[in-house]
């Protein structure tokens, strides 16, 4: 699976823009939220309207929401600043994911401060990258320093793809040998785990264009494949095919999908008349 690769346009109404247009986008939407509201005025001005261009903006920010008195925002501004461009292009199609498929996202600024989802996965890209350097206590500590604050537990070793969007960002766990692929959505309280009885090769591979609902649980070394739709509260044992709507406990396959990919619709209704539960 190509987890480098461009995400997939975002659908009607949102086109992924470069890191510049994007970046002008927030400064105006901050400047009129400064002037609208005087009391985050200070807030905004340190988290955006102080900054030239994405890249600082996003370093600084990350760092402050993960800072502690042993670990101060400089020192992790600089781990963000050190992960160059490839971050700051993967945070765009992040946040474009997060404005086209959450309502209630209302522009660029919305996600980009306050989305924990969104801070919890550009974390997880800077201890990925310290992961395959070789630097494993450091990105261990971003893990669990991530997971205490955003409640998104993603092991560093995790390769995960552009446009991802972790809705709502609490009770996220997912294992050491899983991937992620592009355009994928994820909701709160997914795990993608193991058995509890094997090593090595032991969690899933979640393929391009998955939709995770709320709750689901996966385990094991099998594959939900392209474009396929878990239900709520779904027990996933075995592979999904792609395009496939499963659910249930364990999940079974109700039905095929109507939406070109399924995280992009972010519609979790089943087939109408399906039973649900298991």
């Amino acid at each position: 699976m190509d987890l480098v690769t461009p995400a997939a346009a975002e659908g009607p109404g949102i086109v992924v823009p470069d890191a510049g247009e994007l970046w002008s986008a927030l400064r105006a939407e901050a400047a009129d939220a400064a002037a609208s509201e005087p009391v985050l005025r200070g807030l905004l001005e340190v988290a955006v309207l102080r900054h030239d261009a994405l890249g600082p903006a996003l370093a600084a920010h990350l760092a402050r929401r993960l800072a502690e008195p042993l670990m101060p925002a400089e020192s992790l501004e600089d781990l963000v600043r050190g992960a160059g461009g490839a971050l700051v292009a993967t945070a765009v199609a992040d946040l474009a994911a997060n404005r086209r498929r959450d309502p209630a996202a209302r522009g660029w600024l919305t996600p980009f401060l306050h989305y924990k989802g969104f801070h919890a996965l550009s974390w997880h890209r800077v201890a990925h990258g310290l992961w395959r350097e070789g630097r494993f206590d450091l990105a261990f500590y971003l893990q669990s320093r991530s997971a205490l604050v955003f409640g998104v537990d993603i092991h560093p070793a995790v390769p995960v793809g552009r446009g991802v969007f972790i809705d709502h960002a609490t009770g996220v766990v997912v294992g050491e040998t899983a991937t992620i692929g592009n355009d994928v959505s994820i909701l709160q309280g997914v795990t993608l785990g193991g058995t509890g009885k094997e090593r090595g090769d032991r969690h899933p591979k979640v393929r391009d264009g998955v939709l995770l609902s709320a709750g689901v649980t996966v385990l094991g070394n099998i594959t939900v494949g392209r474009g396929a739709k878990v239900g709520a509260g779904s027990v996933v044992l075995a592979d999904v095919p792609p395009c496939a709507t499963v659910v249930g406990v364990p999940a079974r396959v109700v039905g095929w999908c109507n939406d070109r990919v399924a995280a992009l619709a972010m519609d979790q209704s089943i087939p109408a008349g399906l039973p649900t539960g298991s």
